[in-house]
């Protein structure tokens, strides 16, 4: 596994041991990514990656220009690994922040913080996906900024379904990638 493009392009990834933490394939990664760009880019984004293992795909947003990233693991073996990739990398804070526990005790955090992102990145356990875009929906919505970008990676037989404008959906083998939009409503 390695960061695709940017700064950081072409260094080498950890994943976390065992079958508990699936990295999102580079094939996937620059997809999604490129699909953004078009979409308009990511520079200067406030990222939020939710489940982000070993945080490939916010190392992949900050090494394309977004201006932070707040990664959040529950699982404290892939919770290490990240850690080591982002030292490898020479990232911290203020750029990088890594949060441990759960993603919806992570939002409500955030919320108290007074944290808003231009972009999340959604990428959960696939067997977990379809309860949790019905729990993480309105978490969510308090922590978007106006115009934010909503990445979500699942199953394609059990997608992430958030109450959001769907902007794109992409299939890749088994992986669904949907991109929804925030709009501009006031809270």
């Amino acid at each position: 596994m390695r960061v695709i493009a940017g700064r950081y392009g072409g260094r080498r990834l950890t994943a976390p041991p065992g079958s508990a933490t699936r990295p999102t394939s580079d094939r996937v990664r620059e997809a999604v990514f490129s699909m953004l760009t078009a979409l308009g880019g990511i520079d200067a984004a406030r990222v939020l990656d939710l489940f982000a293992g070993s945080g490939a795909l916010g190392i992949e947003a900050v090494s394309r220009g977004a201006a932070t990233a707040t990664f959040v693991e529950l699982d404290e073996a892939a919770g290490r690994v990240l850690r080591t990739n982002l030292a490898a990398l020479g990232l911290a804070a203020p750029v990088v922040r890594v949060r441990g526990g759960d993603a919806l005790d992570a939002l409500g955090r955030a919320v108290v913080d007074g944290d808003q992102f231009d972009l999340v990145l959604l990428d959960p356990p696939y067997a977990d996906a379809d309860a949790l875009g019905r729990r993480l929906g309105p978490a969510l919505d308090r922590v978007l900024e106006a115009g934010a970008w909503v990445v979500c990676e699942s199953d394609r037989r059990s997608p992430i379904e958030l109450d959001l404008p769907l902007e794109r959906e992409r299939r890749y083998g088994d992986t669904l990638i949907r991109i929804y939009r925030r709009g501009d409503r006031s809270r």
